[in-house]
């Protein structure tokens, strides 16, 4: 059995621990807080743009043809895939589940993936299993700015109009609840417009024109999906990190109170045996 010197040792490093997974917690919160609202805030502009862009694509063109490369569907030879994860680990099993769902998606392609990894968790997983990773984006912070981004959609929107991929997906952590964060992964590219009814399709006069204004729209769409899906993933890693440091700290109280009993038997013992002897000692000397 360990000494009441060392259990004393243990808990105090112990407690020094729980100072530590404390004060994490308390800045994983104050953070959480801000990419909350920055989450909540960005949704509703996310789903209108979509909803605008996917309606104006089911319109009908002025000369009943469209020529724009991100809507047009093809043969799929090679899938993209924007990987969004933490850059940073204490956050519970967040980028661990996040990875799980994205190579199980790949193990489902048919055809080979190409990988753009944000962040480092993602990029250690991808390079640790023999993908084919394109790009590496880190060191994005707590509060990305949309112009942080725009490289990254800009090498989406290039590798799909070029031809490099026929197809990108967007994998993500979305933010559910603090203590529910469901990992995503969902098609970019392509982007797959409405279907209207034949009362919906009324024919709206745009200037200049419905094809130069979807033209203009698309690449904002694109950015915005990439931006909202890191705000997204910015929120749910603050909510995982902080529930994981209160079970930390709470975890390490646990074990205080566990070691604090077993110093007191261990030192009720030594006294016990210290007191056996000095009788023993009484004795021999009567």
């Amino acid at each position: 059995m360990a000494s009441i010197r060392q259990i004393r040792r243990r808990i105090r490093s112990i407690e020094n621990t729980a100072k530590v997974t404390k004060a994490m917690e308390m800045i994983a919160a104050s953070k959480m807080r801000r990419a909350q609202a920055s989450v909540l805030a960005g949704r509703p502009y996310s789903e209108k743009i979509q909803q605008v862009i996917a309606d104006l694509a089911a319109q009908p063109s002025e000369d009943g043809t469209s020529s724009q490369p991100l809507l047009e569907a093809r043969p799929i030879q090679r899938v993209g895939l924007v990987h969004i994860t933490p850059d940073r680990g204490l956050c519970g099993g967040l980028h661990s589940n996040l990875n799980r769902r994205v190579s199980q998606f790949i193990i489902e392609q048919q055809v080979p993936a190409t990988i753009v990894a944000v962040g480092r968790k993602g990029r250690d997983f991808m390079v640790r299993y023999g993908q084919d990773v394109k790009a590496v984006f880190i060191n994005l912070g707590d509060r990305p700015a949309l112009a942080d981004t725009i490289a990254i959609s800009s090498m989406v929107i290039d590798q799909y109009t070029k031809g490099e991929v026929d197809e990108v997906h967007l994998s993500y952590v979305e933010f559910v609840s603090t203590t529910v964060q469901r990992p995503v992964v969902k098609r970019l590219l392509p982007i797959v417009p409405a279907e209207l009814t034949a009362y919906e399709r009324v024919g709206y006069i745009y200037e200049p024109s419905g094809q130069v204004v979807l033209g203009s729209l698309l690449p904002r769409f694109v950015e915005m999906e990439i931006y909202h899906a890191l705000l997204e993933l910015i929120a749910s890693e603050q909510s995982a990190r902080m529930v994981a440091m209160r079970n930390a700290t709470e975890n390490a109280g646990e074990m205080v109170d566990d070691l604090t009993l077993l110093a007191n038997k261990v030192r009720q013992e030594s006294i016990t045996n210290e007191l056996l002897d000095i009788l023993g000692g009484s004795e021999v000397l009567a």
